[in-house]
């Protein structure tokens, strides 16, 4: 399952279909909603018309807040065993939250999601809402594919770059100090260092690091967890 909903705190597993089921609010002025299943309908058909060379993998979709906050991903692979390119956005209808898409990668062996900030949209629920966010949806997917091939490249620097204990505990530090990471999940994070869940997490190296940030970011609250992926892979990017 991909890290993007199982863990986050507050929401719950729904097929496509349910999320027809939560009523639209009302528009107004100032404020047009974005239906949620149009939303994962629509970014769905874009990204079979232009990832031609990427076969479908996947999506996940959840709800929260009583259905007022939505979160999905759509995952597709591209011969990479390891990696995948994965959609991952998300919508509100109690303004709490802007639409927000983002692009990234699934790393299979543990289904986390390593979220670059190069390609990360977010909209406000204001008038022209949906021409924009057509727009944003084919210049996000259209630029995906160079993106994806990016961040499998930083992957391979980053199993380059080897990791002793005490330089991981000092990035660790590092990252709670930059906010990315919370005393909650610390812990978790530092656990995933010494005693990884995945055997391909055992070498010492900046990967199996990262990948020990976002096991332990799992624990986010819905509305942030996309800015704390793209915080997280900025901060592990600086060292390549």
């Amino acid at each position: 399952m991909s890290q993007l909903l199982v863990h986050t705190k507050g929401a719950n597993y729904v097929k496509i279909g349910e999320l027809k089921n939560v009523p639209l609010p009302t528009a107004t002025d100032s404020y047009c909603p974005v239906s949620h299943y149009d939303l994962a309908m629509n970014l769905a058909d874009v990204s079979r018309d232009l990832l031609k060379d990427y076969t479908f993998r996947k999506a996940q979709y959840g709800l929260a807040r009583n259905g007022n906050q939505m979160f999905g991903v759509h995952m597709y692979q591209n011969g990479s065993d390891e990696m995948g390119l994965s959609i991952g956005f998300r919508n509100s209808y109690d303004k709490s939250m802007s639409v927000g898409i983002c692009i990234g990668a699934s790393v299979f062996v543990c289904d986390n999601l390593a979220f670059t900030g190069d390609i990360a949209v977010m909209r406000k629920h204001t008038s022209n809402v949906w021409k924009d966010l057509e727009e944003m949806m084919i210049t996000t997917v259209y630029r995906s594919q160079h993106n994806f091939h990016r961040i499998v490249d930083d992957s391979r620097k980053l199993k380059e770059i080897p990791m002793e204990n005490d330089h991981a505990f000092a990035q660790m530090g590092r990252l709670f100090g930059h906010n990315i990471i919370t005393p909650r999940q610390l812990p978790v994070l530092k656990r995933e260092w010494l005693k990884p869940k995945h055997p391909d997490f055992e070498p010492r190296n900046m990967w199996s690091l990262y990948n020990a940030g976002t096991e332990a970011l799992k624990s986010c609250p819905p509305s942030c967890i996309l800015e704390k992926h793209l915080k997280l892979h900025r901060q592990f990017i600086e060292f390549i």
